[in-house]
């Protein structure tokens, strides 16, 4: 008997599987990879070792950025459909119990610790999006849902399951120093649709029919951002970090800003650009450059050096708080 465990590597993920585990269950865990959150991490890693599972990572970028789209049960505070994401991994996992030899998936979730996505309406919703009603079990709150089909069969014990509820998180801690278990994160974090500047972006890339560009995903995330007009955007880096990683998509922008001999920021514009956007393009790097502004510079503009003079602060800092999207 096998399960598939959508799996973090988070505490209540964790603590879900060692519950399944001490029931003789062999527990495969899935971790769910999108441009968004997921992919091959450390903290996974250790907690899977920890725990003595098996762990798989499953890209669903393109059926994830699909769904985002249009998610059924709509979006929460932010740009996260939480409902509609769950729904589509446990849809997943259940599409892959045959190729993994499993019967049925078990989820960290706990009822009432998210009053949105977690309460009784809203986990019903996941199984009834997912298809897959009755093979899903919470082990920390089964004892408090309906009946699954495992427990009907005789494939795990209901006695065994927990009855954790709402948002107190003392009783997971309790457990997690019974089974010994030091490898996960404080709660929280991990998934970039719940911060809303990030989703503020992502909504305005969104709402400019551009969600079918995903480099524009990671330009939104590492960079300070302008928006000039629909589908156009100036994307500069923070620092050297942030630079390297803008440099990635360099091949997607209409323009491509560098240093040369005075550090500055890395700039791509995205888009059809009028002489006045380039100008702008340049003046903001001039004043995010180490001169900010106020003395000549050269600057590495799509592959040419070219030259750029002391620029109207003012005027271009009043542009600046009119374009950028947040801070």
């Amino acid at each position: 008997m096998k399960a598939l465990a959508l799996f973090s590597g988070g505490l209540d993920s964790s603590l879900a599987v060692k519950v399944i585990k001490e029931q003789g269950i062999e527990v495969i865990g899935l971790n769910f990879v999108s441009y968004f959150f997921g992919g091959e991490n450390e903290r996974s890693e250790k907690a899977a070792k920890e725990l003595g599972i098996q762990l798989e990572y499953i890209d669903f970028k393109e059926r994830h950025r699909l769904m985002m789209l249009n998610p059924v049960c709509g979006y929460g505070k932010n740009m996260n459909p939480c409902i509609d994401c769950h729904g589509l991994m446990i849809k997943i996992a259940y599409e892959n119990l045959e190729k993994y030899g499993a019967n049925f998936i078990i989820t960290g979730e706990v009822l009432g610790q998210r009053p949105m996505s977690q309460n009784r309406i809203a986990l019903k919703r996941v199984d009834k999006l997912s298809g897959t009603t009755g093979y899903v079990v919470r082990p920390l709150s089964g004892q408090l849902m309906e009946e699954t089909i495992p427990e009907k069969m005789g494939w795990i014990s209901r006695e065994k399951l927990l009855n954790f509820n709402g948002r107190n998180r003392t009783p997971q801690i309790e457990l997690a120093k019974k089974y010994n278990l030091v490898h996960y994160p404080s709660p929280g974090g991990g998934c970039l649709l719940t911060e809303p500047n990030y989703s503020k972006r992502l909504k305005i890339i969104k709402d400019d029919n551009n969600f079918h560009k995903d480099y524009l995903f990671y330009l939104a995330k590492n960079t300070r951002m302008y928006k000039l007009n629909t589908g156009k955007y100036i994307f500069v880096g923070r620092d050297e970090e942030s630079n390297q990683e803008l440099s990635k998509y360099k091949e997607y922008g209409s323009i491509y800003i560098t240093t040369h001999k005075v550090p500055g920021p890395y700039i791509i514009g995205i888009g059809d650009f009028e002489e006045n956007d380039i100008t702008f393009a340049k003046e903001l790097f001039s004043r995010y450059s180490k001169i900010k502004g106020e003395c000549e510079i050269e600057m590495n503009y799509n592959g040419e050096v070219i030259k750029i003079g002391i620029i109207d602060k003012n005027k271009l800092e009043n542009m600046m708080k009119e374009l950028q999207i947040v801070n």
